[in-house]
């Protein structure tokens, strides 16, 4: 993997950002598409970027990824300087305990504390065979008064918290390690498709979406596609991996094994004939893919799919391995895949072409 791919992908899993507060990300989207296209940023924080190559004669192709990452919230102070905090996105609770965080407080600093929950020394029997919830949990930052919390760690109600963990790669393997890879996997993805794509001439005109606000239920992306009026769209995603726990014939989501276009999951189902047209070109170009029906979980697809008449979307996840956990793994060859499937799909459109969708 070339050394600027890792070091955007580094840069994007180490970014903070909770739903609401994906200021960092866009920052670095900005700085890395500013001299690609017009740039601009909304209210919730969609960054939308359209190429100055449009022509604004042309079919639009979306191209989406979401900023956002799943975390917690402040809830309140306790009076021994404990924090109580809320979930941001989808978490199990059997995931969050003893795990380090970084909150970050009113003047901007990051602050680590430790998620913990009643010592094993202090429980009954039936209390260690239970699972604590989130209400049971608390956050520590060293504090041993709500005085102290407040005016020297100057942590409030209200201030985002994200895992505590640093971006790694091993050249050898080529796994990629880090947080947030739902969706700053994708996030790379996208930005770096735009990069390449941007560079040939072009039968539509293309428009990035960098969509705040997923994991809370898809409310960047329903202001993004009224701005971006697309009459395609692909999506980028970081989606949960399923092989360390499925039978290897139902396994839909491997690693390394190609990006998955998802056929249905419980929000969207994907426009089949661009859904076929997506598989023809990998398999005519041999691009490693794999097909998913999912029982569970939803996309920015979805909404854009159902946006005025209905715009085709597709899907091309990344698979993630414990998506929604402090902690995860990726393969740079699956990520390529991802790249090279979505370029070749959007040099190939054309009006007539998504005039069939």
């Amino acid at each position: 993997m070339e050394n600027k791919t890792v070091k955007l992908i580094e840069a994007l899993s180490d970014a903070n950002g909770i739903s609401g507060f994906e200021d960092e990300v866009v920052e670095i989207t900005k700085s890395q598409l500013s001299e690609y296209g017009e740039i601009k940023v909304d209210h919730i924080l969609n960054c939308i970027i359209r190429s100055h190559k449009n022509t604004g004669t042309k079919p639009i192709v979306q191209i989406d990824a979401h900023s956002d990452e799943i975390g917690f919230i402040v809830q309140a102070i306790m009076p021994n300087g404990m924090i109580k905090f809320l979930p941001v996105g989808g978490w199990i609770n059997s995931n969050v305990a003893a795990h380090t965080v970084k909150i970050k407080n009113r003047n901007g600093d990051y602050i680590r504390g430790i998620i913990a929950s009643s010592p094993p020394h202090f429980m009954s029997a039936e209390a260690k065979d239970k699972t604590p919830t989130i209400d049971d949990m608390v956050i520590d930052v060293g504090s041993t008064s709500y005085e102290e919390t407040i005016n020297y760690y100057k942590i409030a109600i209200g201030c985002p918290i994200v895992p505590d963990v640093k971006f790694d790669y091993n050249e050898e393997t080529g796994i990629l390690f880090g947080k947030a890879f739902d969706c700053r996997i994708g996030c790379a993805c996208m930005i770096e498709t735009f990069k390449e794509v941007h560079e040939k001439n072009l039968n539509v005109d293309l428009i990035a979406s960098l969509s705040s606000q997923e994991e809370v239920g898809l409310r960047g992306v329903k202001v993004a596609v009224v701005d971006v009026e697309p009459d395609i769209a692909i999506i980028f995603e970081g989606c949960p991996a399923d092989d360390t726990f499925t039978p290897e014939w139902l396994s839909q989501t491997a690693l390394r094994k190609g990006p998955m276009l998802r056929h249905f999951d419980v929000s969207m189902i994907t426009n089949p004939r661009f859904q076929r047209y997506a598989l023809d070109i990998a398999n005519n170009n041999k691009i490693p893919v794999q097909e998913a029906v999912r029982k569970g979980g939803g996309t920015n697809g979805s909404f854009i799919n159902s946006y005025r008449n209905g715009v085709p979307a597709i899907v091309i996840g990344i698979p993630v391995r414990y998506a929604h956990t402090h902690y995860c793994y990726v393969a740079e060859e699956d990520y390529a895949a991802a790249k090279e499937l979505a370029i070749k799909i959007i040099e190939s459109l054309n009006a007539e072409v998504i005039s069939k969708f």
